[in-house]
């Protein structure tokens, strides 16, 4: 990992760095962010466009290194998140439209990236309170399905995302661009099987599953008498027994139609939006 780059790395504080050459040492390693190995030595991770960046500052995450086009020069939200992160000890750099599309991978790149730290949350911080909904997943495969899950779960006034066993990448640069700066809101954790299963005995709570074989129409469940864990198996091959038989109730959600299942993250969210039905009022929206 080149030296500039990381957050304990020498640099000049309140200088602006100009890069437009792909061969920079500084760019190859913020590229390399985008393979999950890099992620996983550097602690790091991608996020793009200047609205995700303003609400990770915000809510308090350390950026490392902001990136933003020749293009974006001299506006003023540009400015005021180069500004905090001169402030907070990161290196900032001016790049060439084509440098930010080769970091994006993408045509039409957003103005500005984002390098922050990961933020995990240790499964034995997570003591859920009454009125609380957290989301475990086992083995979400689709970094799609996590992201949207992931936002769904901010937006339903959940208190965070259980992954288990192994999950895609909650910090891909697909995850992130699908929980549209909502993995910056939600506590994530991660567990093995052995983890939440042991946790599950202690924590007090209610696991409610989907599962073929649920017993229980998901509307008539009570989500009300303990705070709530909504367990959600693997996209191909459901939840396992070994996890559906630690649920304090299995669900099913009626279909009708030609279609035999439904999307994990559609799935979720039925069974969110129910599991806080109780909770949620429409004077809570913004």
């Amino acid at each position: 990992m080149n030296q500039d780059f990381r957050s304990d790395g020498p640099r000049k504080v309140g200088q602006v760095k100009e890069v437009t050459s792909l061969a920079n040492p500084i760019v190859k390693d913020i590229k390399a962010l985008t393979v999950k190995k890099s992620r996983e030595e550097s602690g790091a991770f991608l996020a793009e466009g200047l609205k995700l960046v303003i609400d990770a500052l915000e809510l308090g995450w350390t950026i490392r290194t902001l990136v933003y086009a020749k293009a974006g020069k001299g506006k003023p939200l540009v400015e005021q998140v180069a500004a905090k992160t001169v402030a907070a000890g990161g290196l900032v750099l001016e790049v060439s439209e084509k440098v930010i599309g080769s970091i994006t991978r993408r045509d039409n790149p957003q103005m500005v990236v984002g390098v922050f730290e990961q933020r995990w949350r240790p499964l034995r911080d997570v003591k859920p309170k009454a009125g609380e909904t957290w989301v475990a997943l086992d083995r979400v495969r689709d970094p799609g399905n996590l992201g949207t899950i992931i936002r769904t779960a901010d937006a339903a006034g959940a208190s965070g995302v259980i992954l288990v066993g192994e999950t895609t990448d909650p910090f891909s640069l697909e995850t992130v661009r699908a929980t549209m700066g909502s993995v910056f809101a939600m506590p994530v954790v991660k567990a093995t099987p052995e983890e939440f299963i042991a946790w599950k005995k202690k924590a007090d709570v209610s696991v409610v599953a989907t599962h073929l074989a649920g017993a229980v129409d998901y509307r008539t469940i009570d989500y009300k008498r303990k705070p709530v864990v909504i367990l959600m198996g693997n996209e191909q091959s459901g939840l396992p027994d070994v996890l559906a038989k630690e649920a304090d109730a299995l669900a099913r959600i009626p279909q009708a139609g030609r279609a035999d299942s439904l999307n994990l993250a559609v799935a979720t969210a039925v069974m969110l939006f129910e599991a806080r039905r109780h909770i949620l009022t429409l004077s809570e929206s913004r």
